[in-house]
């Protein structure tokens, strides 16, 4: 077996490669590295026609990797994240205490963050730093350590493990002040008589009027917000009626800002702990993690394995 030596390692192209197949596209490898799409098709070519397999298979508008491909990205990828986790070490000099979580905005407001507190009365001496985002490729940012993610079809993410968190439901919520003004809310039907607020798309509210056994209504009718914690927000003011999670709404209805006038309620997706390795974090990000489990009422949680992304869903 011919090997390569050390100080011969296309490295630059290695890297392209690592990027192009982490995403399965070459154009967001090319943002990502700030390189041209040329730059990054080129390096890959070259690296191809060094190892003397191919790497991609090209599709009309995609890529996919190919068994070579696959094995050399789970190498490249774990190596890495272990350079950037030791160069991280050195930069920041003695480990402390510190947990750096990343999470979506709606989540962080809504669950997290009246929750923290708890956290902090049993570990004092562990701070907890929120980083809001989207993107589990933040984690390979220096310093994130964990990310909470919803989905609505993946369990797992490329190069990461996940750990079941608890699961979203959506049911009807409304103002108290709507409600009183309103027509009276004695059958499911009669929400048709009000606004309905739409998160993200307006898909949720036909499924919750099926669901219900509801037809006629306009369900598709209404403003629509990108995010819940908009939708709430509207929902407070009395704008409408939005379709929320009871869980994450909890603090909303506790109070009385918010009523629940009917307990149907349609899945929404799962949330989910997602990091890079759960048995190699430290003794502060452990507890972290046992306790928002403990939170979720999810105990320990089985962490579920890598897999490649789901083609049909990327985002989510």
């Amino acid at each position: 077996m011919r090997k390569m030596k050390r100080g011969r390692l296309p490295l630059t192209a290695l890297r392209s490669f690592e990027a192009a197949g982490r995403h399965l596209s070459f154009s967001r490898a090319a943002q990502e590295l700030y390189v041209s799409q040329a730059a990054i098709s080129r390096q890959i070519r070259e690296l191809e026609t060094l190892v003397g397999r191919t790497l991609f298979t090209r599709l009309h508008r995609n890529v996919e990797l190919t068994g070579a491909g696959q094995a050399l990205l789970s190498q490249l990828t774990q190596s890495f994240d272990e350079i950037d986790r030791r160069i991280t070490e050195i930069i920041a000099g003695p480990p402390s205490d510190m947990v750096v979580v990343s999470t979506e905005p709606f989540l962080a407001n809504s669950w997290l963050l009246p929750r923290l507190n708890r956290f902090h009365a049993i570990r004092p001496d562990v701070d907890v730093s929120v980083d809001v985002g989207t993107n589990v490729a933040d984690l390979r940012r220096a310093g994130n350590e964990l990310a909470i993610r919803h989905s609505f079809t993946r369990s797992s993410w490329p190069g990461t493990q996940s750990r079941y968190l608890f699961d979203s439901r959506a049911s009807p919520l409304i103002a108290p002040s709507l409600m009183a003004s309103g027509p009276p809310l004695q059958d499911p039907a009669d929400l048709g008589h009000y606004t309905l607020l739409h998160l993200e798309n307006r898909d949720y509210w036909p499924q919750w009027f099926q669901a219900a056994g509801v037809v006629g209504v306009a369900a598709q009718r209404g403003p629509l917000f990108p995010d819940g914690a908009m939708a709430t927000r509207a929902a407070v003011l009395g704008q409408g009626v939005t379709l929320g999670d009871p869980l994450l709404d909890s603090l909303e209805l506790e109070a009385g800002r918010l009523l629940r006038p009917f307990e149907l309620a349609i899945p929404l997706g799962t949330y989910w702990l997602v990091a890079p390795d759960f048995e190699r974090m430290g003794e502060p990000a452990q507890a972290f993690i046992d306790w928002l489990l403990s939170e979720a009422g999810t105990g320990t949680g089985k962490p579920t394995p890598p897999a490649l992304p789901d083609s049909s869903r990327s985002g989510r």
